[in-house]
């Protein structure tokens, strides 16, 4: 089992300069490639392998000796495993067409070995003993660890962990939850609960306005301009870092009390199409808390679906399966009226959205039961479609740090 930790590394001056050359370094390598085999398909129709790209570095090096002296070798080797890896992503539809870099991002260099920890420090490969935070430990071999450093001047190292730990197998025996997306409540659980939208984006709004403004009367390519630069990056970072908190505490409560997991597989790309609420769609993350409630679920063993994105969950009711011909956004609360039972459109959507996913696991457990082979069925004791109280001030916690309550 694979598990990733990021820790926040405290590099001084002198090893900060020789992290700038290594990125540096690893992104002209990065370029340098990639500028190589686009010209290569030009000219023939064929790509190169990851073996063609790494074959050349000993010339490389010869004729670039910065390339010998700034960057530890293997981290060159990565730039090209990495490269061929994007244009497999490309070609299997998983990820665009690999770009090149630019030294004004976020920079990033790879360590497949070598790297270890000492006390409250983590030890790099020409760089040495840097100070790091680490605020979670972890049992197992490491395997990559990837140093970057991010626009607003914050250094992250991210370690890749091969545990002996295996995944557990899945289970429904359990509670079961159905969870709706939404804008003005992020989200709507089939027991009740809302969740309201926090809106990063427009707490910090002002202040980022404030910012941007005075970046705008910087004269070009002047110091007081880049320090300019660097403080907006820090506002956009905060922001990133308040989502991420909110989400991954939301996701790891919602884990925790439940068994089975049901969402809505929304289209948010096609979503953000729409110029009115694409603002609001790109900063509340449904695509980041969907992934992560996957990943938690699937660590422990519980079960995470997804409902088409289709099926009438709003407009259908959940007493009597009746389906109303049309429901416009602005109306929030509804009457059916073939039962009369009244009904709270996101509330309604949720436990719609739960029947679905606990129908489909269902009928995936008769297909395998006649195909002879074992499997445990659902369990009785999973709460089936019905109405509770609102809770209008649910609040998420995160466990497994120590730092969480800060």
């Amino acid at each position: 089992m694979f598990k990733g930790y990021k820790y926040r590394i405290y590099p001084t001056n002198e090893q900060q300069t020789t992290l700038a050359k290594s990125f540096g370094c690893c992104r002209w390598y990065w370029n340098y490639g990639l500028n190589l085999c686009q010209e290569t398909y030009q000219a023939t129709g064929k790509g190169l392998s990851r073996g063609y790209i790494q074959g050349l570095l000993p010339n490389l090096k010869k004729e670039y000796l910065w390339l010998k002296e700034d960057v530890y070798s293997q981290c060159l080797q990565v730039v090209a495993l990495n490269l061929s890896t994007a244009y497999r992503n490309f070609f299997e539809k998983r990820a665009k067409l690999p770009r090149f870099k630019s030294k004004h991002g976020r920079q990033s260099i790879s360590y497949p070995q070598n790297v270890k920890f000492e006390g409250d420090c983590i030890k790099l490969p020409k760089i040495g003993l840097v100070n790091c935070r680490q605020h979670r430990s972890f049992e197992g071999k490491i395997k990559t660890v990837t140093v970057s450093k991010n626009p607003d001047g914050k250094y992250y190292a991210s370690v890749l962990v091969e545990e002996e730990k295996e995944l557990q197998p899945q289970s429904t025996e359990g509670k079961a939850i159905g969870i709706d997306l939404g804008l003005t409540d992020f989200a709507i659980t089939s027991e009740g609960s809302k969740y309201n939208n926090p809106k990063h984006f427009n707490k910090h709004a002002q202040n980022l306005k404030r910012k941007q403004q005075k970046h705008v009367r910087k004269n070009k390519d002047s110091n007081n301009r880049k320090k300019s630069r660097v403080k907006i990056a820090k506002v956009h970072s905060k922001i990133s870092r308040c989502r991420e908190d909110f989400l991954h505490k939301l996701s790891r409560k919602i884990v925790n009390e439940n068994q089975v997991i049901v969402v809505e597989n929304l289209n948010v790309k096609g979503m953000v199409r729409n110029h009115k609420l694409a603002k609001a769609i790109s900063d509340v993350g449904w695509g980041m808390f969907c992934t992560m409630l996957k990943y938690k679920a699937e660590s422990e063993g519980k079960v995470y679906l997804e409902v088409d994105r289709f099926f009438p969950s709003s407009k259908t009711c959940n007493v009597c399966l009746n389906q109303v011909g049309s429901l416009p956004l602005e109306i929030r609360n509804w009457i059916c009226e073939h039962c009369q039972t009244h009904h709270d459109r996101d509330i309604n959507a949720a436990i719609n959205i739960k029947n679905e996913g606990l129908r489909i696991l269902r009928l995936r457990s008769v297909q395998v039961l006649e195909l002879g082979t074992s499997s445990t069925a659902l369990g009785g004791d999973i709460r089936r479609g019905g109405r509770t109280s609102v809770l209008s001030s649910a609040i998420p916690c995160e466990e497994g740090s120590r730092y969480c309550n800060l």
